[in-house]
């Protein structure tokens, strides 16, 4: 059952089951219809129809530079850009209205294509590094929004990189509005620690020095924004999740046994190789934080960045 606090998502229409594509048909993505449906709500967003088109339709493609293309009729040659961008800006303007945490695109479309769109030229192949109408124009208006499209949300790793970051930009969004002081972007910065050493020590690292700065809070939130959302961009790949657990494990040095230590060590081990999902060792560690009551470990979004029920980290 969706929960009452549910997340809001663009989403291409046809991805829903909504019959708008351009032959009349859709792209229903079960999992984002049958699972994701329980902790989302979905706004619909079909660029073509809503633009005017009408269902069915010609098929389109993008013709030209890949970074200023053209949208064509495939038919009939019919140029449809200006019409298309026209919609794509009154349209971001009404999204910014609906407090967005991310935005799932329909694949390979025109439109909504977000990478390796293609796009045809006079003479050879087409290229394959064009971006939908809206899916820049999306980008262009929300440059911290996650986007993702829906094939990407087949990887396992992606998709887990996705919903993480949805849930972060809202924990983001619902920090900025409450107008913070120092005190409270310090307090912010420290529960989400480990979580942005997982995805980049860089960042975790310029990160620190920017909230132990004395620069003024105006002027550092909006800097802090972009490093935090650019770190929780990059994949949160084995090795470095296995250095954060090395890190928690060092939390209990002292309390553990050594065979609890080998245990703890085997699990992040095999984890790292690929053997083990890392709910595992983060099981065994969230025991650890619970019986040593470890406060600082407790409060890290780290062990818990989205619902458990999302199973996310239960794959090898």
């Amino acid at each position: 059952m969706k929960t009452k606090q549910a997340k809001i998502l663009g989403i291409s229409s046809c991805l829903l089951g909504e019959k708008v594509r351009y032959d009349g048909g859709h792209k229903q993505h079960h999992y984002i219809t049958d699972q994701l449906s329980d902790y989302f709500r979905f706004i619909p967003v079909c660029p073509e129809v809503e633009s005017g088109l009408p269902i069915p339709r010609e098929a389109m493609h993008l013709s030209g530079d890949p970074s200023t293309s053209s949208l064509i009729t495939v038919k009939t040659g019919h140029d449809l850009t200006e019409q298309m961008q026209d919609w794509c800006q009154r349209r971001v303007k009404e999204l910014e209205q609906l407090q967005l945490r991310g935005f799932i695109l329909k694949k390979n479309s025109p439109s909504c294509g977000l990478f390796r769109v293609k796009v045809y030229q006079e003479k050879g192949p087409p290229l394959t590094s064009g971006q939908g109408l809206f899916a820049r124009t999306l980008a262009d208006a929300f440059p911290l929004l996650p986007v993702e499209e829906e094939g990407r949300l087949s990887d396992a790793r992606l998709r887990e990189n996705f919903i993480e970051r949805v849930y972060s930009y809202d924990r983001l969004l619902t920090f900025l509005a409450t107008k913070p002081a120092k005190a409270d972007l310090i307090q912010f910065h420290t529960i989400h620690k480990l979580l942005i050493m997982a995805h980049s020590p860089d960042h975790y690292r310029q990160l620190g020095r920017l909230v132990a700065s004395t620069q003024p809070l105006q002027e550092l939130l909006p800097t802090y924004t972009k490093l935090f959302m650019a770190a929780l961009q990059l994949i949160a790949t084995p090795a470095k999740q296995a250095n954060v657990l090395m890190h928690c494990q060092g939390y209990f040095k002292k309390q553990l046994a050594p065979w609890e230590k080998q245990e703890l060590l085997g699990l992040i081990d095999r984890y790292r190789i690929g053997q083990l999902p890392l709910i595992v060792p983060i099981t065994l560690l969230n025991h650890y934080v619970s019986r040593f009551n470890e406060t600082y470990l407790s409060e890290q979004l780290y062990f818990s960045p989205h619902p458990d029920e999302l199973m996310l980290r239960n794959h090898a």
